[in-house]
């Protein structure tokens, strides 16, 4: 079964952390999926740009176009992983594997739909 692991954080204490932190964190962030890579359990990988580049569309009576932030939230969406796995439970464990999760990260789980 497929799971899409949605990143997020925020991006003002993402940058407050020194570069040469945010390099290492990155290193273990990439041995994770490297080690994905190996057992064929990922599929895809997309890092976002920052919310101030992107724009929210909606029809709520105002304006259906707002340039980003998108929602009243600390995280925010940085990018995802498209993984293969058993079970939500293996997707789970995956996910707690990022190194971003203890430094306020935080990494929501979604089965894909099938049919």
């Amino acid at each position: 079964m497929q799971y899409l692991l949605l990143c997020r954080f925020n991006e003002e204490q993402w940058e407050a952390i020194p570069a040469s932190e945010r390099d290492a964190i990155m290193e273990e962030y990439h041995a994770v999926l490297a080690d994905l890579d190996r057992d064929g359990r990922h599929l895809a990988t997309a890092k976002l740009q920052p919310v101030a580049a992107g724009r929210t569309v909606r029809h709520d009576g105002h304006a259906p176009v707002t340039d980003g932030p998108f929602m009243e939230t600390k995280e925010h969406l940085g990018g995802y992983h498209l993984i293969e796995c058993a079970s939500l439970d293996d997707a789970t464990a995956i996910a707690a594997r990022f190194p971003t999760l203890p430094l306020g990260g935080v990494m929501e789980v979604r089965p894909l739909a099938t049919g």
